[in-house]
């Protein structure tokens, strides 16, 4: 009897792959995507990775690939822009056994710095986009991906929404289906991309996704469904769910194949339907090629919104406006939810918050980074001034430094967390070295991955398997670079932070503040210790309440008060403390 389960779009994805007979699979962590990688680490046949990045994750994928083996990597849709060097040659190149890279998007941008469609990258690369619309077919379309990227020669991209990688489906489980690999024959003008090679390449790739538009008019994955012929619907992906829900009688396009796009299919199916519309999350890949075709009474973008995560409540409401399909403007019959907010605020006892307290104290902005340390950039710590992608803070200061000069920078730090650092922050102060600049580099060092939940990385002295390898040491690798000045100090030694960062940003030159202590979320890390409040010595100042621990609360009479369940004991506080209302006792 086959068995069935309940399953994330992210477990379904890696189930998927597993069952495909994947060999190999990298990745770098990145929510949406994270659980992809840990799921598909538990099938002892597979063998899983953390990478440093996703550039070097898509290389190894790439690399096993060529060496016969079915291979995956997987990334959020930022990492694709990190992945795209490798990614858009690969296209070229083709693959050996096949290749799928899985790219999850984030419309809404619930935990991401932009809010980009990897359909437009999968299309500038010439890459085929596969889009699921539930745990079920997020299965079923990795395993296609793989037959498709073996028949067709080529890389081929899943693309994921958050939406679709944390919610669950019913997921039919079968067996591993074990891929033998396919035998390496020397094949330079494949698989060499210099100029010559690459033109004759480009040829193919052309050729190539002719051949699969062509094709696609008849993959079970693109399919019409007629009902009530007087509206339609061209969709893919999550969006598909909510036509279905919003629209029940409309006749709908389902698109599993969205590049490239199946144009008669889609030609036959506009010619049914009376009103026409293209329902597609961000950018109008789909809408703007077919109006290219001619196909002008198809609505998109001119109802629908480019920004953020739809929902069906969102069809319905623009459809209202527009007199579904009128195109008149009209008032939205959508209220604004009426939640509370719930700024996003550092754990307790989180070692940057004892950091960014000192730089605060000290008047020190930071040129900051991807990672929970962003968080910095907020009230009450409001340290944090610039955060662009993985690794730019260091570069960022560099370039403030080459541009106004080393007196310009000398109340600016740079700071980047340790998987971020050896993710792309190692290249960025490589050349802060190389090119005779001035700064200090603050290395906020957790011994994780904190943000995307806690995953290891080279510094960590353990791998996505499991196994304990050597641990990278961050201080060595710094001094290796040439920097002389190279520093560890704990998080929660604020005079020593203090006098690191009052000497270092004085200094001339390149230095570096390792600032050590584990996150407060890692499995094994204990607490013996709670802050506990003396009422009778407080003088209600709130120097302590200024880092912003939400353990702490002010009562009513102004005096502070500690909630032990929150509290655990790092101590923070009590140091702030200049009246010893707060004393740090055994718990």
């Amino acid at each position: 009897m086959t068995e069935k389960k309940i399953l994330l779009g992210n477990e379904a994805i890696a189930r998927g792959a597993y069952e495909a007979g994947v060999g190999v699979s990298a990745a770098y962590p990145g929510t949406p995507s994270t659980e992809i990688s840990e799921t598909i680490a538990k099938y002892d046949e597979v063998y899983a990775e953390w990478s440093p990045n996703e550039k070097v994750a898509a290389e190894v994928a790439i690399g096993a690939s060529i060496a016969g083996i079915r291979a995956m990597c997987s990334m959020k849709h930022v990492g694709v822009n990190v992945a795209a060097d490798p990614l858009f040659t690969a296209a070229y190149t083709g693959v050996g056994g096949g290749l799928v890279v899985v790219a999850a998007d984030d419309p809404g941008m619930y935990s991401s710095q932009n809010e980009q469609d990897s359909r437009m990258v999968a299309r500038a690369a010439m890459i085929p986009v596969l889009e699921p619309s539930d745990s079920a077919e997020a299965k079923e379309f990795t395993k296609l991906a793989f037959d498709l990227s073996e028949e067709y020669d080529t890389p081929v991209m899943v693309r994921s929404t958050t939406r679709l990688s944390h919610s669950q489906g019913i997921v039919e489980l079968e067996e591993r289906i074990e891929k033998e690999a396919v035998p390496y024959e020397r094949n330079t003008a494949k698989y060499v991309m210099m100029p010559v090679n690459a033109i004759r390449r480009h040829v193919a790739v052309e050729e190539r996704l002719k051949r699969m538009a062509g094709d696609a008019c008849t993959m079970a994955v693109n399919r019409a469904e007629y009902r009530d012929l007087s509206v339609g619907f061209i969709t893919s992906g999550i969006p598909y769910q909510y036509v279905r829900e919003a629209m029940p009688e409309a006749s709908v396009l389902k698109l599993g194949l969205v590049h490239p796009l199946p144009r008669k299919l889609i030609e036959e199916f506009a010619s049914r339907v009376e009103k026409l519309y293209i329902f597609e999350e961000l950018e109008p890949v789909i809408e703007e090629q077919v109006k290219s075709w001619g196909i002008s009474k198809a609505v998109g973008k001119e109802i629908f919104t480019v920004q953020g995560e739809y929902s069906a409540n969102l069809l319905r409401d623009r459809l209202s406006r527009s007199g579904k399909g009128a195109g008149e403007s009209g008032p939205s019959t959508l209220a604004p939810a009426k939640v509370p907010p719930r700024p996003p605020i550092l754990c307790p006892g989180c070692p940057h918050r004892s950091v960014y307290s000192v730089l605060n104290r000290l008047g020190i902005h930071a040129a900051g980074d991807i990672g929970c340390y962003t968080l910095g950039a907020v009230a009450p710590l409001n340290v944090v001034d610039t955060t662009i992608c993985m690794g730019s803070s260091i570069s960022t200061l560099h370039g403030m430094e080459k541009a106004r000069g080393r007196d310009y920078i000398r109340n600016w730090v740079a700071v980047i967390g340790d998987s971020t650092f050896m993710h792309t922050g190692i290249n960025s102060l490589m050349n802060m070295v190389y090119n005779q600049s001035s700064g200090t580099v603050v290395i906020l060092d957790n011994s994780t991955t904190g943000m995307t939940g806690h995953q290891d990385h080279a510094a960590t002295g353990k791998t996505l398997k499991g196994e304990v390898v050597l641990a990278i040491n961050i201080m060595n690798l710094c001094r290796s670079l040439g920097i002389e000045h190279v520093y560890e100090v704990s998080a929660f030694d604020l005079d020593g932070l203090a006098e690191a960062f009052r000497r270092e940003t004085q200094r001339d030159g390149v230095s570096v503040i390792i600032t050590k202590a584990p996150c407060v979320l890692l499995k094994g890390v204990s607490f013996p210790d709670k802050c506990v409040v003396l009422p009778e010595k407080c003088k209600k100042c709130g120097l302590c309440l200024r880092p912003g621990c939400p353990a702490l609360t002010k009562s009513a009479d102004g005096t502070v008060t500690i909630d032990e369940t929150m509290c655990n004991g790092c101590g923070l506080c009590a140091k702030l403390c200049k009246s010893g209302a707060i004393e740090v006792q055994p718990r």
